[in-house]
């Protein structure tokens, strides 16, 4: 089941939503449906991202490992190779 909820949109917004749709053959609330989910999606994205990398910021600070750079790359151009490289050696525990 599906709740109603009112936009107030610019009518310039609107405009371009009415001819975006009359251009791709959808409804403009499918539309609008679409372009929702993405940004939602995007942000839930973003927000799971920066919760990572705070964490695993806080993991070094309390002495996980760390790799260079250089070796990580390095080890991901060859298992991109199709190889099974070693894993690269911490730089500092």
């Amino acid at each position: 089941m599906s709740d109603t909820t009112t936009l107030k949109l610019p009518p310039r917004l609107k405009a371009r939503i009415a001819r975006l749709a009359r251009q791709t053959g959808r409804a403009p609330h499918a539309l609008m449906l679409e372009a929702l989910e993405r940004e939602v999606s995007r942000e839930e994205r973003m927000r799971e991202f920066v919760r990572e990398a705070m964490e695993a910021d806080a993991a070094i600070d309390a002495g996980a490992e760390v790799y260079r750079a250089e070796d990580v790359h390095a080890w991901l151009e060859r298992l991109a190779g199709g190889g099974k490289p070693r894993r690269p050696a911490p730089w500092r525990r």
